[in-house]
C-alpha cells in the first residue's frame, strides 16, 4: 500500500465509514441502532489508529496534509468528543423524539472535517476542512425541525458563517498573492523574507484572524454563539462548543506560526487585545444570563479568550524545524493542548447534565430550575458542581492547571498585563459558576417533586468526563509526551512481530 494512504489511515477510514453510514441509512429502514453502533466503533478505531501515529511525522499527498504528531493529538480529541456525544445523544434523542439516522453520519462527517483542519498543510485543505465541518454544524443546529428557535439558530449560524467564510477566503487569496503559495511551509519561508507586497500579507493575516475568530467564537465575532447554542439541541450544543472550538484552535495554531515572521509584534498585540476583550466580554455577559445554555455559551466565549493567550505566547516563538508539523512541546503549545483537553471534558460534561435535566422541548433550562437539585438528584448535582469548579479554575481540577500553564506561558512571552486581565476575568467567572452550585445546594426548589429523566448510557459520558478532569488535574501536560512514547513502543512491537 502507498505510504500516503497508510499513514493517513485515520482520516481516510473515518471518511469512508461516514459515507458508508449514509448508504446504510438509505438501504435499511429503522437502522438507528445499527448506525449508532457503527458510529461509536468507527470513532474508537479511528482514535486507536491516530494514537499509533502520534510519534510519526511528514506530509502526504504532495504536502497537502501532515501526518501524525500535532494532527494525531487533535484526532484523538475529536473522536473522544464524538463518542461522548453519541452516548449522551441516544437517550436525549429518544426522549425528545429526534432519533434520526442522519444524526450519526452528520457527526462523523463533521469530525472528518475537523481532522482535515488539524492535518492541513495547505490553505486550500484548511478551507475544505472548515467547510465540511461547518455545513454539518448548520444542519445539526436546526436538527429540531419543529422548533422555531432551532431553525432560527441554524439560519443565523449559516448566514453569519457564510459571511465569515468570505473573510477567510479573501484572506487566503491575499496571502497567496503576497507569498505565491498556499503551502504552510512555503508561506512560513516567504514570511521570513522581504515581501514584494507586504501590505497584502498584513491584510490577509487580518482577514484570516477574523475568519478563524468566528469559528472560535472570539470577541467581537461571538454574537452568533449564545443564540445558536441555545437554539440547537443540547447534545449538539455540547459537541459544537467543544469539538468545534478545538478544531478552530487546531487551525489557529499553525496559521499563527506561519505568519508570525511577517506579523511580528503587531500580530501579537492584536491577538492579545482579542484575548483580553474576549475574556472580559464573555464572563461579564455570562453574569446576567438566566438561561443555563446561554450562560455556558458566554462561558465558552470566555474560554476562547484564555486559549488565545496561548496564541499570543506562541506567536513570539519561531519554529526551527523545516516542516511545521514538528510542533515542539513548548510551554504555550503544551498549555493550549492541555487546556483544550480539559475544556473538552468539563464543558461537554456540563452540557450532558443539562441534556439529562431538560425535558419536553427546551423546558427546565432556567437557572432557577436547578434550585434544590441536590435533593432531587444528588449525583447529578455533585457532577455538575465538579464541572463548574473546573470551569472556574478551582484546584485540584483540570481547569485550574490549564489556566496556570497558559498564564505562565503568557508571562514568559512578556504579556504580564494580559495575565492580570485573565486573573480578573477568572475571578468574575467564579460568581456565576459558584452561583449555580449555591442554587443546587442552598436554594429550595419551587417544585420539590420534579421528575428527573433517566440518564441511560449518557451516564457513561458523565462518569468519563468527571474522571478525566480529576486525572488531568493529577497528571499535568507531561502526559501527552508519555502518550507519544507509548505509541513508539506499540509500533516497535508491531514491527518486531511482523518482521517489518
Amino acid at each position: 500500500m502507498h505510504p500516503d494512504f497508510l499513514l493517513s489511515a485515520p482520516l481516510l477510514f473515518l471518511s469512508i465509514m461516514a459515507t458508508t453510514l449514509m448508504v446504510v441509512d438509505a438501504l435499511i429502514k429503522k437502522s438507528t441502532k445499527i448506525t449508532f453502533t457503527i458510529s461509536w466503533v468507527t470513532l474508537l478505531v479511528t482514535a486507536i489508529l491516530s494514537a499509533l501515529t502520534l510519534s510519526q511525522s511528514g506530509t502526504a499527498f504532495n504536502g497537502m496534509i501532515t501526518l501524525g504528531s500535532f494532527g494525531a493529538f487533535f484526532d484523538i480529541l475529536f473522536c473522544g468528543a464524538g463518542v461522548l456525544t453519541l452516548l449522551a445523544a441516544r437517550p436525549f434523542m429518544q426522549r425528545e423524539g429526534l432519533e434520526q439516522n442522519e444524526f450519526h453520519s452528520l457527526l462523523l462527517f463533521a469530525i472528518s472535517g475537523m481532522m482535515l483542519i488539524a492535518h492541513a498543510n495547505n490553505l486550500l485543505t484548511l478551507f475544505i476542512g472548515i467547510e465540511v465541518m461547518s455545513v454539518c454544524f448548520y444542519v445539526l443546529a436546526g436538527y429540531t425541525r419543529s422548533s422555531v428557535r432551532s431553525v432560527e439558530a441554524s439560519l443565523k449560524y449559516f448566514l453569519l458563517g457564510a459571511f465569515a467564510t468570505g473573510f477567510l477566503v479573501y484572506g487566503m487569496a491575499l496571502i497567496y498573492g503576497a507569498t505565491g503559495s498556499m503551502n504552510y511551509n512555503e508561506i512560513f519561508a516567504a514570511a521570513g523574507q522581504p515581501l514584494r507586497f507586504p501590505s497584502l500579507m498584513m491584510i490577509g493575516i487580518g482577514l484570516l484572524i477574523i475568519g478563524l475568530s468566528f469559528k472560535a467564537a472570539a470577541f467581537p465575532f461571538h454574537q452568533w454563539a449564545p443564540d445558536v447554542y441555545q437554539g440547537a439541541p443540547t447534545v449538539v450544543t455540547a459537541f459544537m462548543s467543544t469539538a468545534g472550538k478545538i478544531a478552530a484552535f487546531s487551525a489557529f495554531l499553525p496559521i499563527v506560526a506561519i505568519v508570525s515572521p511577517a506579523g511580528g509584534t503587531k500580530l501579537q498585540l492584536v491577538l492579545a487585545v482579542l484575548a483580553a476583550t474576549t475574556m472580559l466580554v464573555g464572563n461579564i455577559s455570562a453574569l446576567v444570563q438566566s438561561n443555563i445554555k446561554r450562560m455556558l455559551a458566554y462561558s465558552s466565549v470566555a474560554h476562547a479568550g484564555y486559549l488565545m493567550m496561548g496564541l499570543v505566547a506562541e506567536s513570539t516563538m519561531a519554529f526551527p524545524e523545516t516542516n511545521l508539523q514538528h510542533l515542539s512541546f513548548n510551554n504555550s503549545l503544551n498549555g493550549i493542548q492541555y487546556y483544550l483537553t480539559a475544556y473538552l471534558f468539563m464543558q461537554l460534561g456540563a452540557f450532558v447534565v443539562v441534556s439529562i435535566l431538560e425535558k419536553n422541548g427546551e423546558k427546565n433550562l432556567e437557572l432557577s430550575d436547578y434550585a434544590g437539585l441536590s435533593k432531587r438528584h444528588p449525583m447529578l448535582a455533585a457532577l455538575m458542581s465538579m464541572f463548574m469548579l473546573s470551569l472556574a479554575g478551582i484546584p485540584p481540577f483540570a481547569g485550574f492547571f490549564g489556566k496556570y500553564y497558559l498564564f505562565v506561558a503568557t508571562i514568559e512571552a512578556g504579556y504580564t498585563w494580559l495575565t492580570i486581565i485573565a486573573v480578573l476575568s477568572s475571578i468574575i467567572s467564579v460568581y456565576f459558576y459558584i452561583g449555580l452550585i449555591v442554587k443546587m445546594y442552598f436554594t429550595d426548589s419551587v417544585e420539590d417533586n420534579q421528575p428527573v429523566s433517566e440518564t441511560g448510557i449518557a451516564s457513561i459520558s458523565l462518569v468519563f468526563s468527571s474522571v478525566a478532569i480529576v486525572v488531568l488535574g493529577l497528571f499535568p501536560p507531561g502526559l501527552f509526551e508519555k502518550l507519544a512514547h507509548v505509541s513508539d513502543s506499540i509500533i516497535a512491537t508491531f514491527k518486531m512481530i511482523f518482521g517489518h
